[in-house]
């Protein structure tokens, strides 16, 4: 059939780019600053202004590249392999540590689970499927894990943390050790433990070499989720060993957009040997296109994050990154005392890291306690955001404490003088008073029945009856929900599985189309 050639036009743009980047510029006015240190969560801010400028020019230079490709796009190899081997030698890596870098610490936690549970069932002779594996871990190892055993059928087996004292926060190696030889098949029953170095809710470090020698010695893989510290830990003094050096892991994740400040989303993941990291691959050539191979769970990858992370290691080398580490150390420090000195708040057990969580302090009277959800929202009036924690009650009956998490980083240190100030100004405001009672929200819910599943618009009248449902809706509202303690107090005292299918219908409708 012959087809009418189409006359070529000039292309006419609907908007002018100026002013599609004028509206990209006034829609960012909702977000929380991602520079300046106000932000004590999510962002990883070095304080220097010439890094973003390298990360944006190394992105922009690698636009047009698609990662799917190596073989078409040589750069892709050659700066994913000077990454990774910046990573391996970081991380005690010897010639044989492999890896790869992915969209971020929850991918590589995943890749690190897929290849686990891979290893295991090829070794029995088993796909996937056809046995579930135990994945164990402390209960305080990062949320990644609870999703990796969802998404490929491993049973997650959580082990309960010290719930007070120095090491809140951190599991104790025998009791892990232990879980190891309980449950269906034993220790032949583990595909993999997982550890943190350190965990993010209390900036606990859990010991790592002990937990490997247990493991080692029941032949079970350690993972090691250095997510969070993996570009830190290294220049922090005083450490017991955690990372590739020991003996027994043989996996560990770091990523490349907390502490070595590339943009999001960029990690890496080590493997100790290769067969282990060829595992988390997936290739076909059962299909009429081209032969698929890729190393992680993207198939298209854009070339910009890793670029940038190459582009940063590359100027800052490790003196840079521990200079950096060493401003958001002294940080961590002096926050560390100022917290201790406020009356009525505490911090959570030995914090490794430029991190750490603040809970209320019981040991002074009902009228001295600052709850530490009001006092974050105290913070937040005056400009500053910190991240409310729920708590969590054990399965050995014991009880963490609600808290609030400090992400410190490098800029913190040179805004210490206006933080501390208002962190003990909000504490002086709250102290004393109550968080609020979830009694009061559970009465306004509707009553539903909550053993079927909530479909959408039972859900968003939940919301609608605890004053969540209008969130989102105003285009020139502040960021944020609102107040985080009534929330908090509500999640805690909710049944998990409803909260957190009320948690995906507040989240959902943030991004539904409005009616037109």
């Amino acid at each position: 059939m012959n087809r009418p050639a189409l006359p070529d036009a000039a292309l006419d743009l609907e908007h002018p780019p100026e002013a599609v980047l004028a509206a990209l510029a006034a829609l960012r006015h909702r977000d929380a600053p991602t520079h300046g240190g106000r932000v004590l969560s999510y962002v990883y801010d070095p304080g220097v202004p010439e890094l973003d400028e390298l990360a944006a020019g190394a992105v922009r230079a690698m636009q047009p590249v698609n990662g799917l490709d190596p073989t078409t796009f040589g750069s892709v190899a050659a700066l994913e392999r000077d990454v990774v081997a910046f990573a391996r030698d970081l991380l005690g890596g010897d010639d044989d540590t492999v890896g790869t870098v992915t969209s971020g610490g929850t991918e590589s936690c995943l890749l690190a689970v897929q290849s686990a549970r891979d290893t295991w069932l090829a070794a029995r002779g088993l796909r996937p499927g056809e046995a579930r594996p135990r994945l164990v871990a402390p209960v305080t190892v990062h949320a990644a894990f609870q999703k990796a055993a969802h998404l490929y059928g491993l049973e997650l087996d959580l082990v309960p943390v010290a719930a007070d004292g120095p090491a809140a926060g951190a599991v104790e190696a025998a009791a892990l050790g232990a879980r190891l030889h309980d449950g269906t098949g034993g220790a032949d029953g583990v595909a993999l433990v997982v550890v943190s170095a350190p965990s993010y809710p209390h900036a606990a470090a859990d010991p790592v070499a002990d937990v490997a020698a247990l493991a080692s010695a029941a032949g079970v893989p350690v993972h090691v989720d250095a997510c969070i510290g993996g570009f830190a830990l290294p220049f922090w003094p005083g450490l017991p060993a955690w990372d590739l050096r020991v003996p027994g892991v043989t996996s560990l994740s770091a990523d490349l957009h907390k502490y070595a400040f590339a943009p999001k989303g960029a990690s890496v993941l080590l493997h100790r040997d290769r067969d282990r990291q060829r595992a988390q691959y997936f290739a076909t050539t059962r299909w009429p296109g081209y032969p698929v191979v890729n190393p992680t769970l993207l198939g298209s990858r854009s070339g910009g994050p890793l670029a940038a992370a190459w582009a940063i290691l590359q100027a800052l080398g490790t003196d840079g990154l521990a200079t950096l580490a060493g401003r958001a150390r002294r940080a961590t420090l002096a926050l560390r005392d100022a917290v201790g000195e406020i009356d009525g708040l505490r911090v959570v057990g030995s914090p490794v890291g430029p991190l750490l969580a603040v809970a209320a302090d019981d040991a002074v009277p009902a009228d001295r306690r600052v709850d530490p959800h009001v006092w974050a929202d105290a913070v937040g009036a005056r400009g500053w955001t910190l991240q409310a924690q729920p708590g969590l009650d054990q399965a050995d009956g014991t009880r963490l404490p609600h808290t609030t998490h400090l992400t410190v980083t490098p800029v913190t240190e040179g805004v210490l003088g206006d933080l501390v100030p208002v962190l003990r100004a909000a504490a002086d405001e709250v102290r004393g008073r109550p968080r609020p009672d979830a009694g009061a929200l559970l009465g306004a819910l509707p009553s539903v029945d909550l053993t079927a599943p909530l479909d959408s618009a039972t859900a968003a009248a939940l919301l609608d009856a605890v004053g969540l449902g209008a969130v989102g809706g105003d285009p020139d509202a502040a960021p944020g929900v609102g107040p985080m303690a009534p929330l908090l107090a509500l999640v805690e005292a909710l049944p998990a599985p409803l909260v957190e299918r009320l948690l995906v219908e507040l989240l959902a409708r943030l991004v539904e189309p409005r009616p037109s």
